[in-house]
């Protein structure tokens, strides 16, 4: 009786094995720690096994969340119904449609919604972020998607021609943890102008109102925003010289790099079927 009950257990065990083998198909190996709320199956839709994308996970499931902060145009803004808009919301709400997820906006700080990717709040940062050493040291990027111009707004009466002429400023207007302020607080040795030359603004918006208000000698921004804040402001203008060149990137979560991969893909094909640049000219007129 023993030997019978052996022999049907062995026998159980087998047909067992081939149920969950999936017949010829290659085990895959993500799976086995994928967490339960997995947001996109890893069959991207290829007959081909071997070139399966593996899967990715969000925050919530069914949605792609995106901290941003929506005072930095034309990249992201609020609108007057309370929405959002500009190149980096429709950029990412076009991802988001490629990866058959929700688009959602979440809108803070800019030094927060950097720190939001970095601990799980959202999936992915979008803001004109410039990447840095830094950065990566904390964080993922996305390959580069735009380039930021930094450049410098005065008065127009203002004795600031040039950037040399910066180092004579009292005091000079960045928001807070963008690279403008990172550079501008650096020590003069770095060639920044020290902390006790730079005060920093929770918005671009804000430092630029310092300037009116004669706050601030100076502004160091993004070129977009300062287009845009010197056409709703009187009596500012851009330098012509160019302050610094960056690259823009999509933050994630360090790590994270199903995710990185998807983006990615879905990026490099907005750009190969032109839905990216169209975006880049509802937004950026060619000068």
């Amino acid at each position: 009786m023993k030997k019978m009950l052996t022999l049907l257990l062995a026998l159980a065990m087998v047909l067992s094995l081939a149920a969950c083998g999936g017949g010829d198909k290659p085990a895959d190996n993500a799976g086995d720690s994928a967490p339960a709320d997995t947001s996109a199956p890893a069959d991207t839709g290829s007959e081909d096994a071997g070139t399966e994308a593996p899967a990715f996970t969000t925050v919530e499931a069914g949605k792609l969340h995106m901290s941003t902060n929506a005072a930095f145009p034309p990249y992201e803004m609020t609108t007057d119904a309370g929405g959002f808009e500009g190149i980096d919301v429709e950029v990412a709400q076009a991802i988001a449609e490629k990866l058959g997820l929700e688009l959602v906006v979440d809108d803070m700080g800019f030094d927060a919604a950097l720190t939001a990717v970095q601990t799980g709040q959202s999936d992915i940062a979008m803001a004109g972020i410039t990447v840095t050493e830094d950065r990566q040291q904390v964080m993922d990027f996305s390959d580069s998607y735009a380039t930021g111009i930094q450049v410098v707004i005065v008065k127009e009466d203002s004795p600031i021609a040039t950037l040399d002429d910066l180092s004579n400023a009292q005091m000079i207007g960045c928001q807070k943890a963008t690279t403008g302020y990172i550079y501008c607080s650096d020590t003069p040795e770095n060639g920044g102008y020290g902390e006790d030359h730079v005060t920093a603004y929770e918005t671009g918006a804000l430092a630029v109102m310092a300037l009116v208000n004669g706050q601030v000698d100076a502004v160091v921004i993004d070129n977009e925003p300062a287009k845009s804040f010197v056409a709703s402001n009187d009596g500012l203008k851009i330098l012509d010289t160019e302050f610094a060149v960056e690259d823009y990137a999509i933050g994630l979560a360090k790590g994270n790099t199903a995710l990185l991969e998807a983006v990615n893909t879905a990026m490099a094909e907005l750009k190969a079927d032109g839905t990216f640049q169209d975006i880049v000219d509802k937004y950026i007129t060619a000068e």
